[in-house]
């Protein structure tokens, strides 16, 4: 497997280990502290976090929802030594049925990381999300 291709699969693992809510896994993608940045989702502004607090804001986030899925794709890869660019575009969609009958909310932008060649592989040390939209029910897990 080539190193782009490493990059790629460790980017990849912490979104399909988010949908499975594998919080040891979602864990394992990320180095101790991550310089983390939801802002333009109206977040806290850009800060660097222990991985810790990442995985249990998004445990106690996502725990109402019946369902997660994210896809990512059209990802651009640079890589120098040790450490990894990458840019992707992603789309999440959090399912909840409720009364209200809109059970859904979409998410899209995309994702800008840096990674760290680890003895252990690739770690997420720097995670941006960049939205372009959001669309669905605002108030999901309200409903």
């Amino acid at each position: 497997m080539s190193g782009r291709e490493r990059i790629v699969e460790a980017v990849t693992a912490l979104f399909v280990a988010t949908d499975q809510r594998d919080w040891p896994a979602v864990r394992a993608c990320f180095a101790d502290t991550v310089l983390f940045d939801m802002s333009s989702l109206g977040g806290a502004p850009s800060a660097t976090v222990p991985a810790e607090t990442i995985v249990d804001s998004w445990k106690t986030g996502l725990a109402a929802l019946k369902a997660i899925h994210h896809q990512v794709g059209n990802f651009q890869v640079r890589i120098a030594g040790d450490d990894a660019d990458v840019t992707c575009y992603g789309i999440a969609y959090h399912y909840l049925p409720n009364r209200t009958n809109r059970n859904i909310r979409v998410f899209v932008g995309s994702y800008e990381l840096h990674l760290l060649r680890t003895g252990s592989g690739w770690k997420i040390e720097m995670l941006r999300y960049v939205s372009k939209f959001v669309e669905g029910n605002p108030d999901l897990e309200r409903s």
